[in-house]
């Protein structure tokens, strides 16, 4: 489901995602094992990397761009606030393939600060800005910014109207925004995720106040109920740790959100579909729990889910573990319910 990567006016991309459901970049989760098995769930929701930095890209040893072509669509979430960086960056991500560029102005942690990116950049809006119109003018997909609705004391309407206005300025056509702000001091990433309170409204009246944008909401749901709830108000609903902790619920995308009528996968079922997977990804290199992990939550509130997870928990880690350790957790499952392997 590769979305066309043509040549064209960056200023009216014609290759825009449909945002309607994506699943947030959440760093050391997110990884391209993660996104394979989602994928698997769901054909059309909105795929995120973890944040990969700009000097890790340019200076890192390793290929921070990798993913599987199964994976479309997918967009790279940036980490920087060079502007040279960052479109050098987004071109090497549109030659691999990438299907848009998020810039991610959203983590608080004081690592990210330090590096001059994250949520701190949100009182630079003219720098974020400088960084859109530096991608923009060399790549044709799409590059959008994830933000918090306001930082430290800076956490007023106005704060964040003005800051969208800038980057709708620099015809940033699509924002993702975090309904929560986030404090640079004094909390820590985890905390940041739950201790500010939820403030969906301001958001609606972002959306009011700049109809022309594609605004996607982030931050406390839980499920496809209150997504659909939310899309009455904004273009996008973007789920994080639900749909990590809980798989399964990525199963009714399609339907609910999308409405396409594809087949729905049971868990074991999706089970059955990655062994190939994995069995393909050890062969080259890779270990058996750096994928499994990523499937703890696939029976969250059935029958042997903590069997399930307990059994992988324990022995997954291990250096002999293969892919039949997989089978023998859902004979495990199959003692609680009747089911089909």
């Amino acid at each position: 489901m590769h979305i066309n990567t043509a040549q064209t006016d960056h200023k009216v991309p014609s290759n825009r995602i449909d945002h309607k459901f994506s699943i947030a970049p959440m760093l050391d989760w997110t990884d391209k094992h993660c996104r394979y098995f989602h994928r698997l769930l769901s054909q059309h929701a909105v795929l995120y990397t973890e944040m990969v930095t700009t000097g890790a890209i340019i200076h890192g040893s390793g290929d921070y761009l990798a993913f599987n072509e199964e994976e479309h669509p997918l967009v790279l979430q940036l980490g920087g606030s060079d502007p040279q960086q960052m479109a050098h960056c987004a071109k090497l991500a549109e030659q691999r393939g990438y299907d848009a560029i998020n810039i991610n102005v959203g983590c608080p942690s004081d690592r990210v600060q330090n590096g001059m990116f994250g949520a701190c950049l949100m009182a630079q809006p003219q720098l974020v800005a400088d960084c859109v119109k530096a991608m923009q003018d060399v790549v044709s997909i799409p590059v959008s910014v994830k933000t918090r609705i306001g930082i430290d004391d800076s956490d007023d309407y106005q704060f964040l109207q003005d800051f969208v206005q800038v980057m709708a300025d620099a015809e940033c056509q699509q924002l993702v925004i975090h309904a929560r702000k986030a404090w640079l001091k004094g909390l820590s990433p985890k905390e940041n995720r739950d201790v500010p309170p939820l403030n969906y409204q301001r958001v609606f009246q972002l959306k009011r106040d700049f109809p022309q944008l594609d605004i996607s909401i982030n931050g406390g749901v839980k499920t496809l109920a209150q997504a659909q709830q939310l899309l009455e108000h904004v273009d996008g609903v973007m789920v994080g740790r639900e749909a990590y902790s809980n798989p399964m619920l990525l199963t009714a995308v399609d339907g609910l959100i999308y409405g396409n009528s594809s087949l729905v996968r049971t868990p074991q079922q999706a089970v059955l579909d990655m062994l190939p997977y994995i069995e393909r990804q050890m062969s080259q290199g890779a270990r058996f729990w750096h994928i499994a992990r990523h499937m703890l939550g696939l029976f969250q509130g059935m029958p042997g889910a903590r069997q399930w997870r307990r059994l992988l928990s324990e022995q997954g880690h291990l250096s002999t573990a293969t892919p039949e350790l997989l089978l023998q957790a859902l004979q495990k499952i199959s003692q609680f319910e009747d089911c089909t392997i």
